[in-house]
Protein backbone atom coordinates (compact mmCIF):
# COMPACT_ATOMS: atom_id res chain seq x y z
CA UNK A 1 0.00 0.00 0.00
CA UNK A 2 1.16 3.50 -0.85
CA UNK A 3 -0.52 6.54 0.71
CA UNK A 4 0.13 9.50 -1.58
CA UNK A 5 -0.25 12.64 0.50
CA UNK A 6 2.72 14.57 -0.86
CA UNK A 7 2.14 17.80 -2.77
CA UNK A 8 2.95 21.45 -3.08
CA UNK A 9 0.02 22.37 -0.88
CA UNK A 10 -0.34 26.07 -1.64
CA UNK A 11 -2.95 26.94 -4.27
CA UNK A 12 -1.38 30.38 -4.72
CA UNK A 13 2.01 28.83 -5.59
CA UNK A 14 0.27 27.63 -8.76
CA UNK A 15 0.54 31.17 -10.13
CA UNK A 16 4.10 31.81 -9.04
CA UNK A 17 5.85 28.53 -9.84
CA UNK A 18 3.91 26.34 -12.24
CA UNK A 19 6.86 23.97 -12.77
CA UNK A 20 7.10 23.09 -9.07
CA UNK A 21 3.35 22.44 -8.78
CA UNK A 22 3.19 20.41 -12.00
CA UNK A 23 6.29 18.33 -11.26
CA UNK A 24 5.36 17.65 -7.64
CA UNK A 25 1.61 17.23 -7.85
CA UNK A 26 1.17 15.52 -11.22
CA UNK A 27 4.51 14.08 -12.27
CA UNK A 28 4.92 12.96 -8.66
CA UNK A 29 1.72 10.92 -8.93
CA UNK A 30 2.99 9.40 -12.18
CA UNK A 31 6.20 8.29 -10.45
CA UNK A 32 4.24 6.83 -7.54
CA UNK A 33 2.03 4.88 -9.94
CA UNK A 34 5.14 3.39 -11.57
CA UNK A 35 6.26 2.34 -8.10
CA UNK A 36 2.84 0.76 -7.52
CA UNK A 37 3.29 -1.33 -10.65
CA UNK A 38 6.80 -2.38 -9.68
CA UNK A 39 5.82 -3.39 -6.12
CA UNK A 40 2.28 -4.56 -6.92
CA UNK A 41 0.95 -1.98 -4.45
CA UNK A 42 -2.47 -0.49 -3.99
CA UNK A 43 -2.91 3.27 -3.61
CA UNK A 44 -4.74 5.75 -1.40
CA UNK A 45 -4.54 9.21 -2.94
CA UNK A 46 -5.22 12.40 -0.97
CA UNK A 47 -6.78 14.68 -3.55
CA UNK A 48 -8.42 18.04 -2.93
CA UNK A 49 -11.72 19.89 -2.88
CA UNK A 50 -10.02 22.28 -5.30
CA UNK A 51 -10.78 19.95 -8.21
CA UNK A 52 -14.18 21.69 -8.41
CA UNK A 53 -14.98 24.66 -10.65
CA UNK A 54 -13.98 28.03 -9.20
CA UNK A 55 -16.68 29.78 -11.22
CA UNK A 56 -19.46 27.44 -10.04
CA UNK A 57 -18.32 27.65 -6.41
CA UNK A 58 -18.39 31.45 -6.64
CA UNK A 59 -22.01 31.30 -7.79
CA UNK A 60 -23.13 29.47 -4.66
CA UNK A 61 -25.11 31.39 -2.09
CA UNK A 62 -24.38 30.78 1.57
CA UNK A 63 -27.43 28.66 2.32
CA UNK A 64 -25.84 25.50 3.70
CA UNK A 65 -25.33 23.86 0.31
CA UNK A 66 -23.09 20.82 0.72
CA UNK A 67 -20.62 19.88 -2.02
CA UNK A 68 -20.79 16.25 -3.12
CA UNK A 69 -18.77 14.23 -5.64
CA UNK A 70 -21.09 15.23 -8.52
CA UNK A 71 -20.37 18.95 -8.25
CA UNK A 72 -19.06 20.58 -11.43
CA UNK A 73 -15.39 19.88 -12.18
CA UNK A 74 -15.33 21.66 -15.55
CA UNK A 75 -13.61 24.96 -16.12
CA UNK A 76 -10.69 26.56 -14.27
CA UNK A 77 -9.85 25.16 -10.85
CA UNK A 78 -6.29 26.54 -10.34
CA UNK A 79 -3.12 24.83 -11.58
CA UNK A 80 -3.01 23.09 -8.21
CA UNK A 81 -6.57 21.81 -8.66
CA UNK A 82 -5.87 20.82 -12.25
CA UNK A 83 -2.88 18.73 -11.19
CA UNK A 84 -4.90 16.99 -8.47
CA UNK A 85 -7.79 16.35 -10.89
CA UNK A 86 -5.42 15.09 -13.59
CA UNK A 87 -3.74 12.82 -11.03
CA UNK A 88 -7.13 11.30 -10.24
CA UNK A 89 -7.64 10.41 -13.90
CA UNK A 90 -4.10 9.12 -14.23
CA UNK A 91 -4.73 6.81 -11.27
CA UNK A 92 -7.90 5.49 -12.92
CA UNK A 93 -6.06 4.77 -16.17
CA UNK A 94 -3.31 2.87 -14.36
CA UNK A 95 -5.89 1.03 -12.30
CA UNK A 96 -7.69 -0.11 -15.46
CA UNK A 97 -4.50 -1.27 -17.15
CA UNK A 98 -2.56 -2.67 -14.20
CA UNK A 99 -5.37 -3.64 -11.79
CA UNK A 100 -4.20 -1.26 -9.06
CA UNK A 101 -6.82 -0.88 -6.33
CA UNK A 102 -7.26 2.74 -5.31
CA UNK A 103 -9.20 5.13 -3.11
CA UNK A 104 -9.29 8.85 -3.96
CA UNK A 105 -10.14 11.15 -1.05
CA UNK A 106 -11.08 14.69 -2.07
CA UNK A 107 -10.21 16.48 1.15
CA UNK A 108 -11.33 19.87 2.33
CA UNK A 109 -9.37 21.96 4.83
CA UNK A 110 -7.30 19.84 7.23
CA UNK A 111 -5.97 21.25 10.48
CA UNK A 112 -4.46 20.22 13.79
CA UNK A 113 -1.03 19.98 15.45
CA UNK A 114 2.11 20.20 13.27
CA UNK A 115 0.83 22.99 11.08
CA UNK A 116 3.28 25.81 11.63
CA UNK A 117 1.00 28.83 11.19
CA UNK A 118 2.26 29.77 7.74
CA UNK A 119 -0.22 30.91 5.11
CA UNK A 120 0.51 27.95 2.83
CA UNK A 121 -0.42 25.49 5.60
CA UNK A 122 -4.00 26.58 6.11
CA UNK A 123 -5.98 29.47 7.49
CA UNK A 124 -6.80 27.94 10.90
CA UNK A 125 -3.21 27.58 12.09
CA UNK A 126 -2.37 30.97 10.56
CA UNK A 127 -5.20 32.65 12.49
CA UNK A 128 -4.22 30.99 15.78
CA UNK A 129 -0.53 31.82 15.39
CA UNK A 130 -1.21 35.47 14.56
CA UNK A 131 -3.44 35.80 17.62
CA UNK A 132 -0.90 34.13 19.89
CA UNK A 133 1.78 36.58 18.76
CA UNK A 134 -0.51 39.64 18.42
CA UNK A 135 0.30 40.06 14.73
CA UNK A 136 -1.87 41.73 12.10
CA UNK A 137 -4.21 39.88 9.74
CA UNK A 138 -6.45 40.85 6.85
CA UNK A 139 -9.86 39.85 5.55
CA UNK A 140 -9.25 39.53 1.82
CA UNK A 141 -12.00 39.62 -0.81
CA UNK A 142 -15.73 38.89 -0.82
CA UNK A 143 -16.75 42.12 0.97
CA UNK A 144 -13.56 42.23 3.06
CA UNK A 145 -15.44 41.43 6.26
CA UNK A 146 -14.45 37.81 6.80
CA UNK A 147 -17.61 36.26 5.42
CA UNK A 148 -15.83 33.36 3.68
CA UNK A 149 -16.94 29.97 4.98
CA UNK A 150 -15.02 26.68 5.05
CA UNK A 151 -15.44 23.38 6.81
CA UNK A 152 -12.42 21.99 8.65
CA UNK A 153 -11.42 18.44 9.61
CA UNK A 154 -8.94 17.34 12.29
CA UNK A 155 -5.92 15.42 11.00
CA UNK A 156 -6.62 12.58 13.44
CA UNK A 157 -10.05 12.03 11.85
CA UNK A 158 -8.39 11.85 8.43
CA UNK A 159 -5.88 9.31 9.70
CA UNK A 160 -8.61 7.15 11.22
CA UNK A 161 -10.43 7.08 7.88
CA UNK A 162 -7.27 6.18 5.95
CA UNK A 163 -6.56 3.36 8.42
CA UNK A 164 -10.09 2.06 7.85
CA UNK A 165 -9.64 2.28 4.08
CA UNK A 166 -6.41 0.28 4.28
CA UNK A 167 -8.13 -2.39 6.33
CA UNK A 168 -11.00 -2.71 3.83
CA UNK A 169 -9.10 -2.18 0.55
CA UNK A 170 -9.61 -5.75 -0.68
CA UNK A 171 -13.39 -5.34 -0.55
CA UNK A 172 -13.92 -1.59 -0.99
CA UNK A 173 -11.85 0.04 -3.71
CA UNK A 174 -11.77 2.16 -6.88
CA UNK A 175 -13.81 4.97 -5.34
CA UNK A 176 -13.68 8.77 -5.34
CA UNK A 177 -14.97 10.26 -2.08
CA UNK A 178 -15.41 13.74 -0.61
CA UNK A 179 -14.04 14.02 2.93
CA UNK A 180 -14.25 17.05 5.20
CA UNK A 181 -15.49 18.51 8.43
CA UNK A 182 -19.02 18.89 7.08
CA UNK A 183 -21.72 21.33 8.13
CA UNK A 184 -21.01 20.83 11.85
CA UNK A 185 -17.40 22.00 11.44
CA UNK A 186 -17.95 24.94 9.10
CA UNK A 187 -16.92 28.43 10.15
CA UNK A 188 -16.48 31.92 8.70
CA UNK A 189 -13.26 33.90 9.09
CA UNK A 190 -15.18 36.44 11.18
CA UNK A 191 -16.33 33.78 13.64
CA UNK A 192 -12.87 32.19 13.64
CA UNK A 193 -11.50 35.56 14.74
CA UNK A 194 -13.95 35.67 17.65
CA UNK A 195 -12.97 32.15 18.68
CA UNK A 196 -9.25 32.94 18.51
CA UNK A 197 -9.79 36.04 20.61
CA UNK A 198 -11.64 33.99 23.20
CA UNK A 199 -9.01 31.23 23.39
CA UNK A 200 -5.90 33.43 23.36
CA UNK A 201 -7.38 36.46 25.19
CA UNK A 202 -5.70 38.58 22.51
CA UNK A 203 -7.41 41.02 20.16
CA UNK A 204 -5.46 41.87 17.01
CA UNK A 205 -5.80 44.36 14.15
CA UNK A 206 -7.55 42.92 11.11
CA UNK A 207 -7.60 45.09 7.99
CA UNK A 208 -9.96 44.80 5.03
CA UNK A 209 -9.02 44.21 1.39
CA UNK A 210 -11.75 43.80 -1.21
CA UNK A 211 -9.55 42.58 -4.09
CA UNK A 212 -8.70 38.88 -3.89
CA UNK A 213 -6.94 36.16 -5.88
CA UNK A 214 -8.42 34.66 -9.04
CA UNK A 215 -8.22 31.33 -7.21
CA UNK A 216 -10.08 32.38 -4.09
CA UNK A 217 -13.55 30.99 -3.35
CA UNK A 218 -16.11 32.34 -0.86
CA UNK A 219 -17.69 29.11 0.27
CA UNK A 220 -17.09 25.37 0.62
CA UNK A 221 -18.75 22.82 2.89
CA UNK A 222 -18.22 19.09 2.31
CA UNK A 223 -21.04 16.61 1.85
CA UNK A 224 -19.81 13.52 3.74
CA UNK A 225 -22.84 11.38 2.83
CA UNK A 226 -20.93 8.96 0.61
CA UNK A 227 -18.04 8.31 3.00
CA UNK A 228 -20.46 7.88 5.92
CA UNK A 229 -22.53 5.36 3.98
CA UNK A 230 -19.58 3.28 2.77
CA UNK A 231 -17.33 3.31 5.84
CA UNK A 232 -19.76 4.20 8.65
CA UNK A 233 -17.29 7.01 9.40
CA UNK A 234 -17.85 10.58 10.46
CA UNK A 235 -15.60 13.30 11.94
CA UNK A 236 -15.28 13.00 15.71
CA UNK A 237 -13.38 16.19 16.53
CA UNK A 238 -15.43 19.40 16.68
CA UNK A 239 -14.09 22.69 15.36
CA UNK A 240 -13.58 23.88 18.94
CA UNK A 241 -11.50 20.75 19.62
CA UNK A 242 -9.46 21.42 16.47
CA UNK A 243 -8.62 24.99 17.37
CA UNK A 244 -7.82 24.09 20.98
CA UNK A 245 -5.43 21.35 19.78
CA UNK A 246 -3.69 23.80 17.45
CA UNK A 247 -3.44 26.42 20.20
CA UNK A 248 -2.02 24.05 22.83
CA UNK A 249 0.49 22.56 20.39
CA UNK A 250 1.67 25.98 19.24
CA UNK A 251 2.14 27.21 22.80
CA UNK A 252 4.17 24.10 23.63
CA UNK A 253 6.40 24.60 20.57
CA UNK A 254 6.47 28.38 20.35
CA UNK A 255 10.26 28.76 20.42
CA UNK A 256 10.77 26.15 17.70
CA UNK A 257 8.01 27.58 15.52
CA UNK A 258 9.54 31.04 15.57
CA UNK A 259 12.61 29.64 13.80
CA UNK A 260 10.47 28.65 10.83
CA UNK A 261 7.93 31.47 10.68
CA UNK A 262 8.87 34.98 9.72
Amino acid sequence: MIIDCCAEASVETSKKNVDVVFNTNLLGTFNILKKCIKDKSNLIFLSSSRVYSIQKLRLLKKNNILINEKFDTSGPKSIYGFCKYSSEHLIKEFSYLYKIKYIINRLGVISGPWQFGRQDQGFVSLWVWKHINKKKLSYIGFDGKGSQIRDVIHISDVCKLVALQIKKINNIYNLTINVGGGKENAISLKNLTKLCQSITSNKITISSTKITSEYDIPYYITDNSKVKKIYKWRPQKSFLHIIQDVYIWMLSNKKILKRYIK
